[in-house]
Formats: C-alpha cells, structure tokens, sequence
C-alpha cells in the first residue's frame, strides 16, 4: 500500500492531471470513477489506483474481476485482461488520505486508472462516406468540450476535429463531462485547421459555420449527405478565416434579448438536426 504523499507515482499523478505537456509528453491520462473504468477499453489501461477502502469493499474488489460489468462486453477476452492486470499487479493500493489528495473530486469514489492516449488518423475519422462531424475553432471550455463529446455519440457523429487552440480534452473536467464518450468518439488535434477544411471539402463534405449573422436558419440545410459543423470560441466566435472557408454560415433564431446559445447547446441542436433528417430518410 502506498502510504506517502511523497510517492513517486503519487507525484506523477499529480503531474499528470493537473498539467496538459506533461499528459501530452507521457502519452498518459486520468480518469476517475467506478463508470470511468468500467467503460474504458481494457488495451488501454496502463495502471488501476484504488483506495484501501475501495479494496477491502468485497464488492468493489469484484468489480475488477467481474464478467459482467456496466457497458463492458462479457467475453473471456476482456475478463482475463482485467485479471491479469491484478496478477501483474498493475494494481496499486493507495491510503485513503493518499487517494484523496489524488482525486480531483470532492468526493472520490476510490477508483481511477492511467490511460494511454490515443492517436486517430485522418483517414480513420473520414471513413463514413455521409458522416457528420463536429469542426471546433479554439472551444475554450472544458466542460462544453466534455459535453459536445457526449452529445455526439447521442447523435451518432463520426468524430470530432479540434485546433491546437481548443481546451485540452485529456483535461479532467473534460473527461468527467465526456462520461466516457472519449472513449468511443474518434477524435484529432490539428495544427491547421484551414488546411483540414480545405481537405474535408475536396472529400465531398459541405462545412456549415454557426454564425450570428448567418443568413440561412440552421434547420433549412439538408444535411444528408457528408456533413460538417463548424463552431468557434464561446465569447468571441469563429476567426474570419475559419469561417470564410465554410460552405454557408447557418444560425439559431433567437428570441427575447438572448444574442445566442451556449457552444454545447448549439452544437447539440445542430447535430440532432442532422440526425433527425437523416433518420426520416
């Protein structure tokens, strides 16, 4: 049992989840909670903490050699894996006090992993031939980011494209918001945005920016085809570059004195409208 705040592997996790280089140069994030590592693919789990607590709970410690556990595939595969995580001893045990200081929740359910990040290529993100995408120009909230994430696999999205300028998704808050969509949403960062736009529309995908003052209400487009939404800082909007590159500047209509929607509740309305249209088809 690891008892010391002073810990290496205490310390590294520390790095890791309060500090986005050191995330990016170990190829390493947290995740915390029971649903967190029950939904997270086993190939990707690089080391279980638990809390003395979380261990001597019988039924918590069953929760890591279960064969059927919450949104994790029954399968021999899956439960050997886990298990041999446990006989490696890739498992470590923290002090309560330990785990606490740690965890980066008020009130901690005594169970995070490491996660290897990972890397997904353009052309595995542009495999749908009619997809929808979520295009994001410098989103700089993370819980909005988590929720897009979310909202998009409700949606059924093929991926989500972010420049180097959005909020970090490995980010805590982010991954919390996420409730596991990091999982299963392909996701990429990109250094150019323009020039990923300029690539999505050669392949046949129409970009749509939200735009106040765009001149087309955002349910009159068909999206039925190759579709992408672009959507830009929550206080300052899309760049006139990013935006210049869109097919058609669309927008939400607005009553009352409201100017415009939350980011995640606008992206949400988008994407569900392309659901919608593409279900009645």
């Amino acid at each position: 049992m690891i008892t010391s705040t002073a810990n290496v592997q205490v310390k590294n996790l520390i790095q890791l989840k309060k500090k986005a280089k050191e995330r990016r140069k170990q190829r390493l994030y947290v995740v915390e909670g029971v649903r967190m590592f029950a939904e997270a693919p086993p190939d990707r789990i690089e080391r279980i903490y638990v809390s003395a607590s979380f261990a001597a709970d019988s039924a918590h410690a069953k929760l890591l050699q279960s064969k059927e556990r919450v949104s994790v595939p029954a399968g021999s595969a899956v439960n050997s894996f886990r298990t041999q995580l446990i006989q490696d001893r890739r498992v470590e045990i923290l002090a309560d006090s330990v785990f606490d200081y740690v965890s980066d929740t008020r009130t901690p359910q005594g169970i995070l992993c490491l996660m290897r990040m990972e890397n997904h290529a353009p052309d595995e993100l542009f495999r749908s031939e009619n997809g929808v995408w979520l295009v994001l120009e410098n989103l700089q909230d993370p819980g909005n980011l988590g929720t897009m994430f979310r909202t998009g696999e409700g949606a059924g999205i093929s991926g989500v494209i972010m420049d180097a300028c959005t909020a970090d998704i490995y980010n805590p808050k982010t991954i919390r918001s996420t409730m596991g969509s990091i999982y299963r949403v392909p996701f990429l960062i990109t250094e150019d945005l323009p020039d990923m736009l300029y690539r999505m529309k050669s392949g046949g995908i129409r970009v749509f920016a939200a735009h106040l003052e765009g001149s087309v209400c955002y349910d009159e487009p068909d999206y039925t085809k190759g579709t992408a939404f672009l959507i830009g800082n929550e206080g300052n909007g899309l760049t006139e570059e990013a935006a210049s590159l869109a097919d058609a500047h669309i927008r939400i209509p607005m009553k009352g004195q409201v100017e415009s929607l939350n980011a995640a509740m606008a992206a949400g309305l988008l994407m569900y409208e392309a659901e919608r249209q593409r279900r009645r088809n």
